[in-house]
């Protein structure tokens, strides 16, 4: 499919001095429009299906068993929130629909507990042009690279995801640079969670976090980037709060790229109180267009897929100079090319 504008051209007529004349204007295309002709493959997305939530609930203070899905089902509700069916199939196709319902085109989803890439697995085998696995790995897990093979491999997972403050461990410690070397081996992204993390959920089930920030600097990835220049290393949330140390990191290393998910709230704590525009100029410069992808950060049901955040950022990428090609090299092509999608 060819694009050539993501406004439309309005004609009309009008009687000038006599005359009927054709006025030529362009507006706005509408945002479903826009999310079509963009062909949105959003890069940044997580799969809180039944065992992610039976995951979290096992660790709460004084959990001796395993709950059960009668139980997972009723604190999830409690939560407000839509229990996700047990069958992760049926999740599956809910994010299909969801994709359907706002013209979205793929959705990149990450099994957000180790235990639970399974899910994701049969959830991209059962739609693999809509939807695009990856799976966090805990390097310090004694089956981690195991679990990342098996991932990547009978998985059919494109990516792997590490979360340094989290895992307490860098990414360039050992254990880190041998779940990197299963992802360069078979050619798959990795994603690397850097500054500030927040888990909401964790918070409204009474879970501790015990996340060391000492652990999240994004410059620590320099050193193992320039040891993988064949791995594609993905860097969420402009570095959440690491903007400076991001950039930095992007105008050395052509392998790393950037996502601009989520409501990148870290930006009020900046003394500079940079706004969302001149933060995408700057990290135009660093990265230029085609190493900067766009993801949503969405989660969960009902909210369901992020749009709000969709029509947030495209005014701001144009106000930061994106041209036409720009946006849809950042909204869909980057990642569909980084994702090995055919």
């Amino acid at each position: 499919m060819v694009f050539y504008t993501l406004h439309r051209i309005r004609q009309s007529k009008k009687r000038i001095s006599g005359h009927t004349c054709w006025i030529v204007s362009m507006e706005p295309t509408p945002p479903e429009r826009e999310i079509s002709d963009l062909q949105v493959t959003d890069a940044h997305a997580h799969f809180f299906g039944h065992g992610f939530f039976r995951a979290l609930l096992a660790q709460r203070p004084g959990t001796d068993e395993p709950p059960t899905s009668a139980e997972v089902s009723a604190v999830v509700n409690e939560l407000g929130l839509d229990a996700p069916p047990e069958d992760d199939r049926a999740l599956a196709q809910r994010w299909v629909d969801e994709l359907d319902r706002h013209g979205v085109r793929q959705i990149a989803l990450m099994a957000s507990v180790p235990p639970d890439w399974p899910s994701v697995a049969a959830a991209v085998r059962d739609h693999p042009d809509r939807l695009l696995g990856l799976t966090m790995v805990h390097p310090k897990m004694p089956n981690a690279v195991e679990l990342a093979e098996t991932a990547l491999t009978e998985g059919g997972l494109r990516g792997l995801c590490l979360f340094p403050a989290m895992q307490h461990c860098h990414v360039f410690d050992p254990e880190a640079r041998a779940v990197i070397e299963v992802a360069r081996k078979h050619h798959a992204l990795v994603f690397c969670h850097f500054g500030i993390l927040r888990i909401p959920i964790r918070d409204r089930l009474g879970l501790a976090s015990p996340f060391d920030g000492t652990f999240a600097v994004p410059t620590d990835l320099h050193r193992v980037a320039m040891d993988y220049p064949d791995v594609t290393f993905q860097v969420p949330h402009f570095g959440a709060g690491y903007l400076r140390e991001t950039l930095l990191l992007g105008a050395q290393c052509p392998n790393v790229v950037v996502d601009t998910s989520s409501s990148n709230s870290w930006m009020r704590l900046l003394d500079s109180r940079l706004d969302l525009v001149e933060v995408l100029r700057r990290t135009l410069e660093a990265f230029g267009p085609e190493r900067i992808l766009w993801g949503s950060d969405s989660s969960v049901f009902p909210r369901g897929w992020r749009r709000d955040l969709f029509e947030e950022q495209l005014p701001a990428y144009r106000q930061a100079g994106c041209s036409d090609d720009d946006l849809r090299a950042i909204f869909g092509g980057n990642a569909r090319r980084i994702l090995r999608v055919e």
